[in-house]
């Protein structure tokens, strides 16, 4: 059953909608460095997916179909036919699967820091064990440095805290539920149903989706473009906001035009 997941909708009435999943661990916050920019020509949909942020926390496991299914909840709730889909993470896997399975509601695709496969040694398990067990509190700072380059949590510790506490402040049980999520996910397949015009962006030091992950994403969808992002970690767009919002808008503009 589909979540009624909280979101916020800004930008200009009747112009392209964006819409922008947020990552395992985070809430819409995230794109705060992408949002000024992006809402001058769209109209910008951000939500907090299921176990996250303000959004419900239903008992886990969950699916990628079942993050799939609250996205299309959100976008007939609110009554928008067609969408740009711009995720990050598990963001981006959401988006994937909702533009293999939903082409006609998916006019371009952006993915972020992301993968088709990525848990054969159950690791994504593992953690779930051990924040149902612990708290999110036990793998807080091993998720920063999986997040963010060491030379920019030394020089950006605002950021790092902001982001840490939007972190703890995770429902455990939301956390670990996505975490089964990526366990079970296999989108190797999905790909070449993707019909959306669709960028791929890596970031070149991240350690959790490296970039052979994003060039096995845009070799699988048919057309598909691929960039890495210099100097970035696992939240490039937060790294660097400017280059990746640069790249967002300037797919997603060709759209809106």
């Amino acid at each position: 059953m589909a979540c009624e997941v909280h979101y916020e909708l800004t930008g200009p009435p009747g112009a392209l909608v964006v819409v922008l999943p947020c990552s395992l661990g985070t809430d819409m916050s995230m794109w705060d460095p992408q949002l000024a920019r992006l809402r001058r020509s769209m109209r910008v949909l951000r939500y907090d997916m299921r176990g996250h942020g303000a959004s419900p926390v239903p008992d886990g496991p969950y699916s990628i179909a079942d993050l799939g299914a609250d996205l299309l909840s959100l976008l007939d709730r609110l009554e928008i036919e067609r969408a740009a889909l711009c995720g990050v993470s598990i963001g981006g896997m959401t988006s994937i699967w909702t533009a293999a399975r939903a082409p006609d509601r998916v006019h371009r695709l952006v993915v972020c820091c992301s993968s088709a496969y990525l848990d054969p040694g159950g690791a994504y398990r593992e953690r779930a064990r051990a924040v149902r067990d612990h708290g999110i509190e036990r793998i807080a700072d091993t998720a920063l440095g999986r997040w963010f380059t060491q030379g920019y949590r030394d020089t950006h510790p605002d950021v790092i805290r902001r982001m840490r506490d939007v972190l703890v402040a995770i429902a455990p049980e939301g956390y670990a539920g996505c975490c089964e999520a990526i366990a079970d996910m296999d989108l190797r397949g999905e790909l070449g149903a993707v019909r959306a015009p669709t960028l791929v962006i890596s970031g070149r030091d991240d350690p959790a989706t490296p970039p052979e992950h994003g060039r096995l994403i845009a070799d699988g969808i048919p057309g598909a473009d691929f960039e890495v992002v210099s100097d970035a970690a696992h939240l490039a767009n937060i790294q660097q906001p400017e280059v990746v919002g640069e790249l967002i808008e300037r797919h997603l503009r060709s759209a809106a035009e």
